[in-house]
């Protein structure tokens, strides 16, 4: 969507915050021994006492509140009795409502103690998000985004898996444009003042393929590598971006 009024605004600012406190409460708790479905409960508590809504749900029929991802798992992971063991990567990916408005963020967390290899692919995918927000303002073309995101994920030695990537937010969860994390100069939607995206590097530590699991929503890298993910909700402006969930 593109934000046509302060209230319009305040509305997406406030489900933003929600988001990033669910987040982050639910992050804090990962650690070696809890299931990815105490986690869910966890994030879905703190929605409901905002106020906020799941949004997977509600739009697609996910069944979770948040979407846990753990390792080769890249994205849409359903919570459930899966514990989570030292050294786990855990994506952490929420879309939640409020008021008819919607923010999606996505944080990467390390449980225990987890390899050089782990490590560097979780800063990785944070690194390449906040290289990339430095060209989402009105003007640029969308693929400005990609390139960057590439860019930085090539050169720390991994891959962006291309067939995932971001979007419009505001409405609903998926909007247009969609954002690749890749250079594609076909793509030559400019970005506008007011324009809600997300912004979200999804990386590999492998060939950057993925693959749909039999249960239908989970996504995990084809060559069982390591995956990392990291989002914002950005509203594009003329000079710096905003991120609505952001702390």
């Amino acid at each position: 969507m593109s934000i046509r009024s302060q209230a319009e605004f305040e509305k997406l600012r406030a489900i933003g915050k929600i988001v990033r406190q669910a987040l982050d409460q639910t992050a804090a708790a990962v650690r070696p021994g809890i299931t990815t479905k105490e986690l869910d409960e966890i994030g879905a508590r703190v929605l409901a006492q905002n106020g906020a809504e799941s949004a997977p749900p509600k739009v697609y029929g996910f069944p979770g509140a948040l979407c846990i991802s753990v390792n080769e798992e890249a994205i849409h992971g359903i919570p459930a009795e899966r514990v989570i063991q030292s050294g786990d990567l855990v994506k952490l990916d929420l879309v939640a409502e409020k008021d008819g408005f919607y923010a999606d963020a996505a944080v990467t967390v390390r449980a225990g103690h987890v390899s050089v290899t782990a490590d560097a692919l979780a800063r990785c995918a944070a690194r390449a998000f906040y290289q990339a927000l430095r060209s989402a303002r009105a003007g640029n073309r969308v693929h400005e985004i990609g390139r960057v995101v590439e860019r930085e994920t090539q050169r720390s030695g991994f891959q962006v898996m291309r067939d995932l990537c971001g979007h419009g937010v505001g409405r609903t969860i998926h909007e247009p444009p969609s954002v690749p994390n890749y250079h594609e100069p076909r793509l030559r939607t400019r970005l506008t003042e007011g324009l809600v995206i997300t912004i979200e590097p999804i990386i590999s530590a492998g060939n950057g393929r993925g693959i749909l699991q039999p249960d239908r929503w989970t996504i995990r890298t084809a060559d069982g590598s390591l995956s990392a993910h990291y989002e914002h909700t950005v509203v594009v402006t003329k000079d710096e971006p905003i991120l609505l969930t952001a702390a």
